[in-house]
């Protein structure tokens, strides 16, 4: 049991203006599953009417504080804006290519805080005003690529994972969710600091405040020239409103290509196909599938809907030769 810590009020506001993009929020459950004994991430919803929670101050307090775990959303789908970039690494030489990523970042005089992590570590950069997803993309890709770093898919089943992971989303569209930093990661049952301040809330948030922020014209003098490497440029995302038809005409149904299933809140779990074509998954629970809209899935592994089609044998038309 991780003891709880005082958070000042202030320290709660701080955190929303630097950490949240959106009131839509994902909360790790407490309990572990009991196959996988993983602490999954579900939406959370009020138990009265059922309608889906958005975040709160007190959600942030309580979260700082250790009661609760959050996962936080890196787009806003009305803007197709992030306040900041994450790098995830926990891969073995992990924390190496995050320290590398930071000293290269720092030529560049942008800081990048460092947070700990179970297997590895994440690199947080902020931006002094929202700034556009795909910009943000484009800038640490190449950065990634021009040190010669392994970025995870496009056939890679480790290496770094960059968020915000799409250019854009649709309405009503999430994208993927992080654990939010300074809080309890509930598998670890502990809580994980940034390096650089004292072990305190209140000395964290005080730390991310010093730091540099990145203004949206010193990005674009960045990327200046740059696009996004061709081998990780996402297909805009596919509309879910029709059924997804084969050129055979019959609808694809994901769950007729899957193993078994188990039900997590409010979506079937299993393992993700593309993930398991790169020996990865063992625990079986990377692919999420909407119990209510089973063309809804995404695998939290960040394998696309692309990867997944092609590894069970499926893969979607191209729409501009059909």
């Amino acid at each position: 049991m991780v003891p709880l810590v005082r958070v000042r009020p202030e320290d709660a506001r701080d955190y929303m203006r630097l950490f949240v993009n959106r009131r839509a929020y994902t909360l790790q459950s407490a309990r572990p599953d009991p196959e996988s004994g993983r602490h999954h991430y579900f939406r959370p919803k009020a138990r009265a009417c059922g309608k889906e929670l958005s975040l709160t101050l007190d959600t942030v307090r309580r979260h700082l504080r250790g009661e609760i775990t959050i996962g936080l959303y890196a787009i806003n789908p009305a803007t197709q804006r992030s306040k900041w970039v994450a790098i995830d690494a926990d891969y073995e030489g992990a924390m190496e290519d995050l320290l590398k990523l930071q000293f290269h970042l720092a030529e560049d005089k942008v800081d990048a805080a460092l947070e700990m992590s179970k297997r590895g570590g994440h690199l947080w950069i902020f931006m002094a005003t929202s700034a556009l997803a795909r910009e943000c993309r484009i800038y640490i890709y190449n950065l990634a690529l021009k040190l010669g770093m392994r970025i995870k898919g496009n056939g890679l089943a480790e290496g770094i994972e960059i968020f915000p992971k799409h250019d854009e989303l649709r309405p009503g569209e999430f994208g993927n969710a992080i654990r939010g930093p300074l809080g309890v990661h509930r598998g670890a049952a502990r809580r994980y600091w940034f390096y650089g301040a004292d072990y305190a809330v209140d000395k964290q948030i005080a730390y991310l405040k010093g730091l540099r922020k990145v203004s949206e014209s010193q990005l674009r003098d960045f990327i200046a020239g740059k696009a996004m490497p061709p081998e990780f440029e996402r297909p805009r995302s596919v509309s879910v409103e029709g059924p997804f038809v084969s050129r055979s005409g019959r609808e694809f149904r994901i769950l007729e290509h899957v193993g078994k299933v188990r039900t997590v809140g409010r979506n079937y779990v299993t393992q993700c196909p593309s993930c398991a074509e790169a020996g990865q998954d063992r625990s079986r629970d990377n692919l999420a599938i909407s119990i209510e809209d089973p063309r809804k899935y995404i695998c939290w592994a960040g394998c696309t809907r692309e990867m997944i089609r092609r590894a069970v044998g499926c893969p979607i038309p191209d729409r501009r030769s059909a």
